[in-house]
C-alpha cells in the first residue's frame, strides 16, 4: 500500500477536516449553537476599541471553545459507536467531555466580561 504524502496528504487531510466540520455542524446542535455564538461576538470585537493582544486573547478563547466542543463530540460519538447499553466508563468519558465544554466556556466568559469591563 502506497502512503500518501507531501501536497496530496495534506489535500486529503484537509478534505477530511472539512467533513468533520460539516459533520459536526449537521450532526450538533451545541456546535451549531456556539458557532452562532461566534457569529453574534466576533463582530462586537470591532465595535470596542481594543488592544490587539486582549483581541487577540478574545478570539482565541472563541475558537477554543469550538475546538472543545469538536473533541467532546468526537468522544459521543466514539462512545456512542462501541455500544449503546449503559456503561459507568461510557456516561464518565461523556461527562468529563462535557465539562471542558464547561471549563472552555467559563473561560470565555470569563476573558470577555474582563476585557469589556475594563473599557466601561
Amino acid at each position: 500500500m502506497v502512503k500518501n504524502t507531501g501536497v496530496k496528504r495534506i489535500v486529503l487531510a484537509l478534505g477530511y477536516s472539512l467533513a468533520g466540520l460539516r459533520a459536526a455542524f449537521k450532526n450538533e446542535a451545541a456546535f451549531r449553537q456556539e458557532i452562532l455564538l461566534a457569529v453574534i461576538l466576533l463582530p462586537l470585537l470591532f465595535l470596542f476599541d481594543i488592544e490587539t493582544t486582549q483581541r487577540l486573547i478574545m478570539v482565541a478563547t472563541l475558537i477554543l471553545v469550538l475546538i472543545v466542543e469538536l473533541i467532546n463530540s468526537a468522544i459521543e460519538a466514539i462512545v456512542d459507536r462501541v455500544g449503546t447499553e449503559h456503561h459507568e466508563l461510557s456516561g464518565r468519558a461523556k461527562d468529563i467531555g462535557s465539562a471542558a465544554v464547561l471549563v472552555s466556556l467559563s473561560l470565555m466568559t470569563y476573558v470577555w466580561a474582563t476585557v469589556l469591563w475594563s473599557h466601561f
